[in-house]
């Protein structure tokens, strides 16, 4: 396909408009930072608060064994014994004299269940704390029961822990599989999130210059298709620049990160909590590493940002042509972002099983590919033939949207004061 110069100045002035503005060099630079503490920040807060709470928890063991003794020996910042009934307990409970008790008599270890008592509420941490310590005193108390050596209770009680290795033609090398099953999650949702933030720039644009008139003028001298052909470049560039720019960015920071977050992890309780508490098959290393992002992942990651860019701003551009108010236009392309915001929602059962039919099919659906293959390839090895055939599924639907598109803007860019139907916009590719 052939553009004469005026296509190119369209999307060069689209380009430089946006990547000559400090605002993007600064949302550059911002959007990582807070990027990584919305992703981060709430998963170590949660670890470092999960069990913590402010509560004081008496114990009222009617056993007449050693087990308050061993739940307060488990955890006495906590948990203390109280010889007090439980009338009296109540009674310091509503005088706000204690926070709660927690009563163990001998239907409790049989039962494997015990009553805690508070004025009402006590958070998640507070059920958590008393779960954990109580079920491991009681398991221990059982298998001491039995008979068993104390030795073997130990080892019992020990999670069995699974190191994953990655068999490559180069030999065998260390699989950091729960780290990507992780990251493809959060890969897939800032490609999501990039492919709407400039496909909504596209629409945004289309919809000021028809109201503006500005297109008015544009149409005296160029296509309808080039104008908008030349915005959905143009614009589509400023993402790719602010992607490549990111790439550098972290490069930079990954040559310093390393040796920076093994000195804040020494010692490392949070890390190994976090660890724990999601059941990830890993000890935290003595020295901190950041497992590698490979080439190949990043090449992916900007192909189908470009091709889920264009899928995405073609229709915008195409359905933002019809209305002349941005509120109009919101409206209007409601049912097409349903369907664009659902594989966020299947990410993580892609991510669970990255090889089933389910995972393929759904990866291979174009509306999908984009985020969907971008989560299978973080979370596994999977045959090239079906990146390249999502590549070829993509190009061939984005070629048919770009034309149904192209015929839309061409009829609808002069239409003012009336918010067409589908109906309508159906006719007009018909009569298109």
């Amino acid at each position: 396909m052939k553009f004469d110069s005026k296509f190119w100045i369209i999307a060069k002035r689209d380009y430089l408009s946006v990547v000559k503005s400090k605002g993007f060099w600064i949302g550059t630079f911002l959007i990582p930072v807070i990027w990584l503490l919305v992703v981060t920040l709430p998963g170590f807060l949660m670890v470092y608060f999960w069990e913590r709470t402010e509560m004081k928890v008496a114990v009222l063991d009617k056993t007449n064994s050693s087990i308050g003794k061993e739940i307060v020996k488990a955890d006495s910042n906590v948990f203390y014994l109280d010889n007090s009934n439980e009338r009296e307990l109540n009674a310091k409970i509503l005088n706000d004299e204690l926070d709660a008790y927690l009563l163990i008599d001998s239907q409790s270890i049989k039962n494997n269940s015990v009553t805690v008592h508070t004025k009402g509420g006590g958070g998640i941490a507070l059920i958590e704390k008393v779960e954990n310590v109580v079920g491991k005193v009681f398991r221990k108390h059982l298998l001491a029961e039995s008979g068993l050596d104390t030795s073997l209770i130990r080892q019992i009680e020990t999670e069995t822990k699974v190191n994953t290795k990655k068999v490559t033609r180069e030999g065998i090398k260390t699989d950091y599989s729960s780290f990507y099953s992780f990251f493809s999650y959060f890969a897939g949702v800032a490609l999501f999130m990039l492919i709407f933030i400039y496909g909504g720039l596209v629409m945004r644009g289309v919809v000021e210059e028809k109201a503006n008139r500005i297109v008015e003028i544009l149409l005296s001298s160029t296509k309808p298709f080039d104008i908008m052909l030349g915005k959905v470049i143009g614009l589509g560039s400023v993402g790719l620049t602010q992607i490549f720019a990111w790439i550098v960015l972290l490069l930079a920071i990954s040559l310093i990160s390393t040796q920076i977050i093994s000195l804040l992890t020494q010692p490392e309780p949070i890390a190994q909590s976090f660890v724990n508490e999601f059941n990830i098959n890993s000890q935290v290393p003595k020295q901190f590493e950041i497992p590698p992002i490979p080439a190949e992942f990043v090449l992916m990651f900007i192909i189908y940002f470009l091709l889920g860019y264009f899928l995405v701003a073609s229709i915008y551009a195409g359905l933002g042509s019809t209305v002349d108010h941005e509120q109009d236009a919101q409206i209007i392309i409601t049912p097409i972002n349903i369907i664009f915001i659902l594989p966020v929602f299947l990410i993580n059962i892609i991510s669970a099983n990255p090889n089933s039919l389910l995972s393929t099919l759904l990866s291979l659906f174009p509306p999908f590919t984009p985020v969907l293959m971008i989560a299978r390839l973080g979370s596994s090895t999977i045959p090239l033939w079906q990146p390249l055939l999502s590549i070829l599924l993509m190009l061939l639907f984005i070629f048919i949207i770009l034309k149904f598109s192209a015929k839309i803007y061409r009829v609808a860019i002069l239409i003012y004061g009336k918010k067409p139907s589908f109906k309508e916009i159906y006719h007009w590719l018909r009569k298109a």
